[in-house]
């Protein structure tokens, strides 16, 4: 059975919604950061430790999985779920992104994308159906078209015809998508440009999708402006009842000003990311754990957090083993990230609710990166 969303309520002040995600018995709230398992694993943690936090939707990527143990492999385990032991909603990537950052502007055809495998060099050629047909062996809950991942630097009129390409691929992608408990989700592109978020929404909206993603929005290039107006450019044309998700959005900041405007899911590496340079997230910004003033800090990362980490472990212990680069010590960094951004959410879904969202926006700026918000 096909998960199934739920618009509960919208924020009186901005686009922020409340929803809830029915699955397999089981309700998840909205707004939700989802943590990335790109080789069916979030890194380091098991999927115990997730479910102990009250995880919801993961992802896995298309890529990655294709590549090894290969999708025959994970279906015939019984999909990702039994492959993986994840009882939880997960979401697949299309496998664009990485496919795109591996190959030359020549090699994108109308047909598909030819690139070098990473692992060996061998060329391949992934199409919109081939994209389609992985994820529907994969057996993931949501699975995303295939579409162009242009550069930030994109003018206009590249901009232009890689929208009208991806909307092709996505009409191509759904005529054969064959998983019945699989929802696919079309992809909005569009750089910061209004008129051209509007088209690609509105186009991709008429193939009728069961949730819609926007793209473009995580780029190294892109300005903290740039990214804000794709949202709302974005959503003003996305519908009401569908989910909304702004792929490879992870930095706090970002996440609640998605919210904001009217944004429902949020992925990115970054947590664990983060963890295995021995970062961690605190409700008054990041902190370097490595940092020699915490070799004798006998208490938790932070005060008052309640994960794992932090209800059995001292920060001069976490940085001990940061320090011998034990793994245990991005594990533990790894489960307090992530709950951290979980803890962020349902700060975020309670402001919603008391309709102080944009006041919560403006003393978390200041909390976690010491910036006053002069403007709302």
């Amino acid at each position: 059975m096909k998960l199934q969303f739920k618009l509960e309520e919208t924020d009186k002040k901005t686009r922020a919604r409340l929803g809830t995600i029915t699955y397999q018995g089981k309700t998840y709230e909205t707004p939700m950061f989802m943590p990335v398992g790109t080789n069916a694993t979030v890194k380091t943690l098991a999927p115990e430790e997730l479910k102990a936090m009250h995880s919801g939707i993961i992802l896995a990527n298309t890529y990655h999985l294709w590549l090894r143990p290969g999708e025959d492999i994970v279906s015939a385990a019984g999909g990702l779920h039994k492959f993986m032991n994840y009882d939880g909603p997960i979401l697949t990537d299309s496998g664009g992104f990485q496919v795109f950052s591996l190959a030359k502007p020549k090699d994108i055809t109308e047909e598909g994308v030819y690139f070098k495998n990473h692992l060996n060099g061998d060329k391949l050629f992934l199409t919109p159906e081939k994209s389609i047909a992985i994820q529907n062996k994969l057996d993931s809950d949501i699975a995303m078209s295939f579409d162009e991942c242009p550069p930030a630097t994109a003018d206009h009129a590249y901009l232009k015809q890689s929208i009208e390409r991806t909307i092709r691929w996505a009409e191509r992608g759904k005529k054969v998508h064959s998983n019945p408990n699989q929802m696919l989700f079309g992809i909005v592109q569009g750089g910061p440009h209004y008129d051209l978020r509007k088209y690609s929404a509105l186009e991709t909206v008429k193939l009728d999708f069961d949730g819609y993603s926007i793209g473009g929005v995580a780029n190294d290039h892109e300005s903290k402006e740039d990214m804000y107006k794709a949202f709302a450019y974005s959503t003003e044309f996305l519908p009401e009842d569908k989910l909304r998700y702004a792929m490879g959005i992870g930095e706090p900041i970002d996440i609640i000003e998605g919210v904001i405007r009217g944004i429902d899911l949020f992925d990115c590496v970054s947590p664990t990311r983060l963890a295995r340079h021995g970062h961690a997230h605190t409700w008054h910004g990041n902190i370097n754990v490595k940092n020699n003033k915490y070799k004798d800090m006998f208490k938790p990362i932070e005060e008052g957090c309640n994960c794992y980490a932090c209800k059995h472990y001292t920060l001069a212990y976490i940085r001990h083993l940061i320090v011998a680069k034990e793994t245990f010590g991005a594990r533990l960094l790894s489960i307090h990230n992530i709950n951290f951004l979980y803890r962020l959410m349902a700060e975020i879904r309670k402001n919603i609710k008391n309709n102080t969202l944009l006041e919560f926006r403006d003393q978390f700026q200041e909390d976690f990166y010491g910036v006053k918000n002069e403007k709302n």
